[in-house]
């Protein structure tokens, strides 16, 4: 990375030819594998680079080793959030900060191979792309749950977002400034990637790969949170679960005409106790449709709830860059008006 950095706003060509942003939660065990694969495929390339590592608020020494890889590394950039703010925000704090014409982002566990890369950058800049993505061709090192889940999801997404979204990529891709920049001006705070690139509608390409293992640490994606990014995919894209809930109440209110029916026969034909398992029964049926509705209308009250608060997803408590240091009104402005404290290099962002 060069000392001054000339970018301003995305309107001037950047010095930086290309920004890796690595979010890192706990991730000490598999840090010394990542340098020492992603490194060489860098200086490679034979291009001005950064790699923009995004500590989400480790509790480990993930913090301390990327210190200690830095001071061999002049490239390496460390961004610290204040807190743990999850996957996507602490991807979103690369995203905003990074320098490059082109922005790759990658996760730290090494099962998207980083070699790939150098191929992903050439094929953006020998067919003018903006968007390339890394698509999993063997997904053979999940376990078969992960592997059904997953197809379940895409297939989920698919239907609901359109086909733009590819099939069984990730959040390894490499984005074109302008991808970034659009990126960035979205109002949205609870953002699923995967499907907001594919929305842009740049012109994009795809590199095909093996998902290799996890060769140290543990997942960061356990069910809960994968769930979680289901459930943000669905209500952030698609209004057909509050389309659904309407479904559900017209066929709920098919089944009450019918009950009530069948309760007037039986009334008129004094079968009365005989029909108490078939009343039971719609009783339980109409309030889990109603449970059903209320949870879905729920999503979506959050949703707007979390919009109309218009808190930031995520602080940024440190930054090696020297620009923050060198252009306080730039900070200034990335942090939605916090001043940062002078000769300190930190900040927030709102």
């Amino acid at each position: 990375m060069t000392d001054e950095p000339d970018a301003v706003s995305g309107a001037t060509v950047l010095s930086v030819v290309l920004s890796v942003v690595i979010p890192m939660y706990n991730e000490e065990e598999v840090l010394p594998a990542l340098v020492s694969r992603l490194r060489p495929v860098l200086a490679g390339l034979g291009e001005p680079y950064e790699v923009v590592a995004v500590d989400d608020g480790s509790t480990d020494r993930t913090a301390e080793l990327l210190a200690a890889f830095r001071l061999g590394w002049p490239e390496l950039r460390i961004i610290g959030l204040r807190r743990n703010s999850g996957h996507q925000a602490a991807l979103t704090a690369g995203l905003d900060r990074a320098l490059g014409a082109y922005v790759v982002s990658i996760d730290a566990d090494l099962q998207d191979p980083p070699e790939k890369i150098p191929e992903m950058l050439a094929l953006a800049q020998g067919e003018g792309l903006d968007i390339v993505y890394g698509i999993r061709a063997d997904r053979a090192s999940d376990t078969g749950f992960k592997r059904w889940t997953a197809g379940l999801y895409y297939r989920l997404v698919r239907r609901l977002a359109g086909p733009a979204v590819p099939s069984q990529a990730g959040d390894f891709r490499l984005l074109g400034r302008p991808a970034v920049d659009a990126l960035k001006a979205l109002p949205d705070q609870q953002r699923v990637y995967r499907l907001l690139v594919p929305w842009l509608g740049f012109p994009s390409g795809q590199v095909t790969y093996e998902r290799a293992p996890r060769p140290a640490g543990q997942s960061k994606y356990p069910l809960g949170r994968m769930i979680r990014l289901a459930v943000d995919s669905v209500t952030g894209f698609s209004a057909a679960p509050l389309r659904i809930a309407t479904w559900l109440g017209g066929f709920a209110f098919l089944v009450c005409m019918a009950l009530m029916a069948y309760t007037l026969s039986a009334h008129f034909l004094d079968h009365t106790v005989p029909g108490w398992t078939s009343l039971f029964t719609g009783v339980l049926f109409i309030g889990a449709v109603q449970l059903i509705c209320v949870g879905l209308l729920g999503e979506y009250v959050g949703r707007i709830y979390t919009a109309v608060q218009n808190r930031p997803t995520y602080f940024v408590g440190s930054d090696t860059a020297r620009d923050a240091e060198r252009d306080p009104a730039r900070d200034t402005k990335a942090t939605g008006g916090e001043t940062p404290v002078p000769h300190q290099r930190s900040g927030s962002r709102t």
